[in-house]
């Protein structure tokens, strides 16, 4: 029912659009800051393995080993990945451009600073995006994928469809 109603309901789209706003802001501002004011992730990279140890550790050890062998030497690639990940983003949720796709991004960045043992906005984050996730186009009513996602759908229309009917596949199978 609650589903239902973020999919299609006009006063869910309002609101998933606040939300989606809200989002981008965050987003934007978090992803800009990083871009002008120079950003190093290696010192958060190396924050968040050294929480991996001790009696109650708030990373597990299956993360910090691919922080510790994978990111951390990589994280040239990192530097940039991240601040111009965050802004883009936060520009797809505001303009409603790619929507899903700009949140399913958030949530993976959000879920990956929540298990490098950063808690701050990054769980409420994560649960708007779920839920924009969930409404789906709804979401994106009042945005530019109202434009460019019927676009889209035309162009990639698979027209190599069979000309065989339906009932005559099934007969033989």
């Amino acid at each position: 029912m609650f589903i239902e109603w973020l999919r299609s309901n006009a006063a869910a789209m309002w609101c998933l659009t606040i939300i989606r706003i809200y989002l981008g802001y965050q987003w934007v501002t978090a992803g800009y800051g990083k871009i002008s004011g120079g950003f190093d992730a290696s010192g958060f990279l190396k924050g968040a393995i050294s929480k991996s140890t001790g009696e109650h550790p708030a990373v597990q050890g299956w993360w910090s080993a691919f922080l510790q062998h994978g990111a951390l030497p990589g994280v040239g690639f990192i530097n940039i990945l991240v601040p111009f990940g965050e802004f883009l983003v936060g520009l797809g949720l505001i303009l409603g451009t790619f929507t899903t796709f700009a949140a399913l991004m958030g949530a993976v960045m959000n879920t990956a600073y929540l298990f490098s043992g950063t808690v701050s906005t990054n769980a409420q984050m994560l649960i708007l995006e779920v839920l924009i996730l969930v409404a789906g186009a709804n979401a994106a009513k009042i945005g530019f994928d109202r434009f460019i996602l019927p676009s889209l759908r035309s162009r990639t229309k698979n027209t190599h469809v069979s000309t065989i009917p339906a009932q005559t596949l099934v007969e033989k199978q």
